[in-house]
């Protein structure tokens, strides 16, 4: 298995059962989207793209509507995706993506949790390096398709891995790749389920369970924020997670 299936894997069971949570989330990324992109989908690629991510989780089309007509109203104060790096309790780096219509109260609250849970905030790209940001799609599986083909296709789009999961395929790539693989997509017939950005730790680090749950209350105070996006982290996964 490729480490961009297993970290969205480990992600996705962590997120499941908090749709309010993501619903805000990708709200805040469709407004984003829009402003920048414009508000028709056809005219603006990720917002097509953020639309199915919004029917795949669920999402009701009200909300997504309604995401996109703030963006476009001129009482609409923008918002700022800002990045806080910092080392949570003992050393594990943790990257926290967030967008924004206040930063002063952002930053504030964003070191206050790391603070409080001893943990300290750094300077903005002391801890990038450490991350590999990566494109993430999901497309339906075709009748007759192969993998092997398909990554042959895409490696000079910038793809590097293509793991099968259950009735889709899962495929990851560069950051600065991913206008290139999702155009591929598109124009090849390939149905695009979901799309994400993540962030993958280069090297993971093992802590103790006492550790792990001592790092994971920093890690949710940070997610309960309502201006935090995405926290990520180089703590190994726990096997166990998500086996239930």
């Amino acid at each position: 298995m490729g480490r961009a299936f297993e970290f969205r894997k480990a992600r996705k069971f962590k997120r499941w059962g908090n749709m309010a949570r993501v619903f805000t989330k990708l709200g805040k990324e469709i407004t984003i989207c829009a402003k920048q992109g414009g508000p028709e989908p056809e005219n603006n690629p990720r917002l097509r793209v953020l639309m199915q991510t919004a029917k795949k989780e669920n999402m009701p089309k009200e909300n997504v509507e309604r995401a996109i007509k703030r963006a476009v109203s001129k009482d609409f104060t923008d918002y700022k995706e800002m990045n806080y790096e910092g080392y949570g309790p003992f050393g594990i780096a943790i990257f926290v993506e967030t967008a924004t219509d206040n930063t002063t109260r952002t930053v504030a609250n964003v070191r206050s949790y790391f603070n409080k849970n001893g943990g300290s905030l750094g300077t903005s790209g002391s801890l990038e390096f450490l991350f590999e940001h990566k494109c993430v799609f999901h497309i339906t599986k075709k009748e007759g398709m192969s993998l092997e083909d398909l990554e042959l296709e895409l490696i000079d789009y910038g793809v590097d891995e293509v793991e099968e999961d259950e009735d889709e395929v899962v495929l990851s790539g560069e950051f600065a790749q991913n206008s290139s693989i999702q155009k591929y997509l598109e124009e090849n017939g390939y149905e695009i389920t979901s799309s994400e950005f993540v962030r993958i730790p280069n090297d993971v680090k093992e802590v103790t369970p006492e550790q792990r749950e001592s790092i994971e209350k920093l890690i949710e105070k940070l997610e309960e924020d309502e201006d935090v996006q995405n926290v990520f982290h180089n703590m190994k996964e726990d096997d166990n997670e998500g086996e239930e």
